[in-house]
């Protein structure tokens, strides 16, 4: 019987060696677990998942010289600099023919003319989540980015507040408060923002990127600068928990940064043979909708929009109206030296 057990067991060796794998290099939980299911049924292969926790940290492996991926899912305005950096293959949109779903305005953008290499994938606004409870018994005012900056409403909720770890979306929080484009490069403008940063953060409990849905969530924070999807996770979990209250999204009258994530195909890709059919899968409408109704992002996918619970299309801050809508901005890429300048200057919040 043991004998039969190991020639069994050599016999599928060669069988494993050749399956098929499509590796991608991803956000942390950004696919939804039935849609990798549906995948692998079609194309009769693996996927295989590596994480990144930010952007920067993407550049940095790629940079290293790391290879073995097949598909990237960065943000649109670091598109560039990866085709610049040789690590992109442009994208033959003759085998993407469902980049027909995605909304015009979303295409064609100064980040990457023509989608000669991306394909948009998923949306986040970046804004304010509270604990609804809370904020309406201190009577904290909402729908500004006040509510994290000025020192006489944070008075209420001193200790209580966390804000991004990043700054990109720190400063850009500060330029809109201030009336600037969160793209504004004036030195004077971010010397301004880093004033009103340093006033209001002996209020705030910290600098958090990472553990904020928790705090959130367990009622530890009541007021956070997040990402929407973050947000919405947040209330996720704390109804599952049984809090009593709920988390809730506020999008600022003076605009905030919205990030779009798109689907690049590596220079070095083993296997652009299926990293070309996940990007047409993922650009169907019910695939794309799994990702929203999972995490609450924002979708740039007309197709999509059928399949999205409506409770989740209901939320404003996600899905904004036109109106709103203007009122958001994505950030460019910065040059050598104004990344030189703005890093010093978030040494200088950081230490003070």
């Amino acid at each position: 019987m043991k004998k039969l057990v190991c020639l069994l067991l050599l016999a599928a060796v060669p069988a494993l060696a050749r399956e098929d794998v499509l590796n991608v290099y991803n956000w942390n939980d950004y696919i939804a677990p039935e849609t990798v299911e549906r995948f692998e049924k079609l194309c009769h292969c693996k996927v295989k998942q590596s994480y990144f926790s930010d952007n920067e940290e993407l550049l940095a492996k790629l940079a290293a010289g790391a290879k073995g991926y097949d598909v990237y899912v960065p943000t649109s305005n670091y598109v560039a600099g990866m085709a610049k950096a040789g690590w992109l293959q442009p994208l033959d949109h003759s085998k993407v023919p469902n980049l027909k779903n995605v909304m015009p305005q979303y295409l064609n953008t100064e980040f990457d003319p023509s989608n000669k290499y991306s394909a948009p994938y998923a949306m986040s606004i970046t804004l304010i989540g509270y604990n609804e409870q809370k904020i309406k018994e201190l009577g904290v005012p909402l729908g500004s980015w006040a509510t994290i900056f000025d020192p006489k409403i944070l008075e209420k909720i001193k200790g209580r507040v966390t804000v991004l770890d990043s700054q990109s979306e720190l400063m850009a929080a500060a330029l809109k408060y201030l009336g600037y484009s969160v793209n504004d490069r004036d030195p004077k403008h971010w010397q301004q923002a880093k004033e009103v940063i340093l006033k209001a953060k002996p209020y705030w409990a910290a600098f958090n990127a990472s553990s904020y849905i928790k705090e959130l969530s367990s009622g530890n924070i009541w007021l956070v600068h997040g990402y929407s999807n973050d947000i919405y996770q947040a209330d996720q979990d704390a109804q599952k928990a049984g809090q009593k209250f709920r988390i809730r999204h506020s999008l600022p009258k003076e605009g905030a940064v919205l990030a779009l994530d798109c689907m690049v195909t590596a220079k070095s890709a083993s296997r652009p043979d299926l990293a070309y059919m996940f990007i047409n899968f993922m650009l169907e409408g019910r695939n794309s909708a799994d990702l929203t109704n999972m995490i609450g992002s924002g979708n740039p996918n007309a197709d999509a929009q059928k399949y999205i619970k409506p409770e989740i299309k209901q939320i404003s801050a996600i899905f904004p109206d036109p109106q709103a809508a203007k009122t958001l901005e994505m950030l460019k890429d910065m040059t050598p030296q104004q990344r030189r300048l703005m890093n010093r200057i978030w040494t200088e919040i950081k230490a003070q």
